[in-house]
């Protein structure tokens, strides 16, 4: 057991700050009226020798966590990345927990919120029973993108490039239904898109089936909500419509009433089932999305106090 050290006047000597506790100083520092401050600042602020606080300054503009200006420096890119991505789940999760409750309640299946990252689907959120043990999947838990229905139907209305990126990760087989050959997948991509939403049968683990809706106006997905259960595969069809109802009902939520803009080649069915009547257009939804992120980025800046 290691023994603290002790002050000739009996008093214990505290231990120097970590390298990661003096790294959360300087971005705490941020965290007031004043965005872009000199290095005499961050160290009057932080409690930092100057020595120090100028090789940690220099180290996170090489990061991309700050950003610098001639003497002075402001929150980078990475933060505010970063920042966004994290109020904004959070908010997409808080708006859909109730509609999640409701479809879980309505159909007796695991129902998941997710959203991509690169090559996989990462589940903010999984609503089950006792007896749902079957489904194996966990809150902050990861899966290809491509076998699951989740990570299909984002995929389905994302942007080519992300798409090209899951395909060049490896079509691997999970189980002998999982879709392995691009031209099959691209196909199948198209059928979502045509249907408004993606079906997993068996494509990532045997026996579970899936039906997942993207939640989406009329631009890309920025999530997907599934439901799946052992067994389900006759269910499917049936449950489709309730899950699309429910993404709806969560893009509802999250950015209000508005009007649907459909791109040349789209029936108005798919509209209807893709987009539905809560839907805004594309550049208007990021508008908001940018602007409520922006709003947020400085409390997520607690963020630090938890390094």
């Amino acid at each position: 057991m290691a023994v603290q050290p002790v002050h000739p006047a009996g008093h214990a000597v505290q231990p120097p700050p970590s390298l990661l506790e003096k790294a959360a100083r300087v971005l705490s520092a941020f965290q007031g009226s004043t965005p872009r401050l000199t290095l005499t600042q961050v160290g009057a602020r932080s409690g930092l020798p100057r020595s120090s606080a100028h090789r940690i300054l220099d180290q996170l503009v090489q990061l991309r966590w700050l950003d610098r200006d001639g003497r002075h420096y402001c929150l980078g890119m990475r933060m505010l990345e970063l920042g966004a991505m994290a109020s904004h789940h959070n908010r997409l999760r808080q708006a859909a927990l109730p509609h999640l409750h409701a479809l879980h309640e309505k159909l007796g299946h695991v129902v998941h919120l997710a959203v991509i990252d690169g090559p996989e689907v990462v589940y903010l959120e999984r609503i089950s029973s006792a007896a749902d043990s079957s489904v194996p999947s966990r809150i902050g838990g990861r899966q290809p993108a491509y076998c699951t229905g989740t990570g299909k139907a984002i995929l389905a209305f994302s942007e080519p490039s992300l798409v090209a990126e899951v395909v060049r990760s490896g079509l691997r087989p999970r189980t002998p239904y999982t879709i392995t050959r691009p031209r099959y997948f691209a196909q199948e991509l198209a059928r979502i898109r045509e249907r408004g939403v993606a079906f997993d049968r068996e494509e990532a683990f045997r026996g579970v089936a899936c039906v997942a809706a993207p939640l989406r106006g009329a631009g890309r997905a920025i999530a997907s909500i599934s439901v799946c259960g052992n067994g389900t595969h006759r269910e499917l069809e049936r449950m489709a419509p309730a899950v699309a109802g429910t993404a709806r009902a969560v893009w509802s939520s999250l950015y209000g009433p508005g009007r649907a803009t459909v791109g040349r080649g789209s029936s108005r069915a798919a509209a209807r089932q893709a987009t539905g009547p809560g839907a805004q257009d594309g550049s208007h939804t990021r508008e908001v999305m940018d602007r409520a992120e922006v709003d947020t980025m400085m409390s997520w800046m607690r963020f630090a106090e938890w390094m």
